[in-house]
């Protein structure tokens, strides 16, 4: 491992104050007017937990995870009388940690082989290749050495995209014309970064529909070539979601996972979201690793995953 301590991901600085700002559509949508509710009717009775339901419902936290707090709520109520919102967001913040801790599975980058190599996937428009400018940028300030692979040869502009950000980071980017093989241009990647001795290795990948099998296979083909470069490296299939498309990002895991076996998840695209609750709902139906969370278009917005300082900037409590 990585022992060294500018090897370990660190927090940035003030990103968990931004995300709160970032999740106020969230939390407003699951949490507005609650404690005036409560206050109301001195208690948490059966109909406010309908209408807390509802809420979690319409914030895409899922029906599993829904019923799993529901039930914490419940439970609370038969041991004491619950007649605060302190109260009900002291259960609430209980529960939801105990549900994302599983989740929480930061990337552990071994010292040899080299390089660690991240495969990036996803559907068009969930913040792909934005989303590794701001890996490399986040490597780059715990002073690992990255290369990045264009190996998204379908559109141009993605090339190009890349490039910029390997300019703004001072990182080499493997690229071949529009068009080629993406396969080749990963395998190139390898070659540099084993040449090299680079410790990491980000790979873009075209952005595909998860329901269209014949994209599937490529990114199978993909994978069976790193692979064949040396079975030893170290992969990650890191998959990029986009919070506000909600349970349509479930759906994507899920095949995505079916196609190719995910290892981690990127959920971007927090900030402005009233479907950050999808996080919940990722984390009971699969329980892959939430490795990253973006909220943020600037280098910096994007975060090593973390339950308990993420259920508190949802809650709007002190950080």
């Amino acid at each position: 491992m990585f022992a060294d301590k500018n090897r370990n991901e660190e927090s940035r600085p003030g990103f968990w104050q931004r995300l709160q700002q970032g999740l106020t559509k969230t939390r407003s949508g699951l949490f507005k007017d609650l404690g005036t509710l409560i206050n109301q009717s001195h208690k948490l009775d059966h109909e406010l937990l309908e209408e807390i339901e509802t809420r979690l419902l319409l914030a895409d936290v899922g029906v599993e995870s829904t019923l799993q707090i529901i039930e914490a709520l419940q439970k609370a109520m038969k041991t004491n009388p619950i007649s605060s919102a302190d109260q009900v967001f002291d259960v609430l913040h209980k529960q939801m940690v105990a549900m994302l801790e599983p989740v929480e599975s930061p990337l552990v980058f071994p010292r040899s082989p080299k390089p660690f190599t991240i495969l990036m996937v996803g559907v068009n428009g969930a913040g792909k290749t934005t989303t590794i400018g701001k890996l490399a940028n986040l490597f780059n300030d715990n002073e690992m050495d990255v290369v990045l692979a264009a190996g998204d040869t379908f559109r141009a502009a993605a090339i190009e995209q890349l490039n910029a950000w390997g300019e703004k980071n001072s990182i080499p980017v493997i690229s071949r014309p529009h068009g080629s093989d993406a396969a080749a241009v990963i395998f190139d990647g390898l070659q540099v970064a084993t040449k090299n001795n680079t410790d990491i290795l980000i790979a873009d990948t075209a952005g595909r529909l998860h329901n269209k099998r014949n994209l599937m296979e490529e990114l199978k083909k993909i994978r069976r070539t790193m692979t064949k470069f040396d079975p030893e490296i170290p992969v990650e299939v890191m998959l990029t979601l986009d919070s506000s498309s909600g349970q349509n990002a479930l759906a994507q895991a899920i095949q995505f996972h079916d196609a190719i076996g995910i290892t981690g998840i990127v959920l971007t695209k927090l900030d402005g979201s009233a479907k950050g609750g999808i996080i919940f709902a990722l984390a009971a139906k699969l329980g892959i690793p939430i490795r990253y969370i973006a909220a943020g278009e600037q280098m910096t917005d994007l975060n090593p995953f973390k339950a308990e300082p993420f259920v508190n900037a949802l809650l709007g409590r002190e950080l």
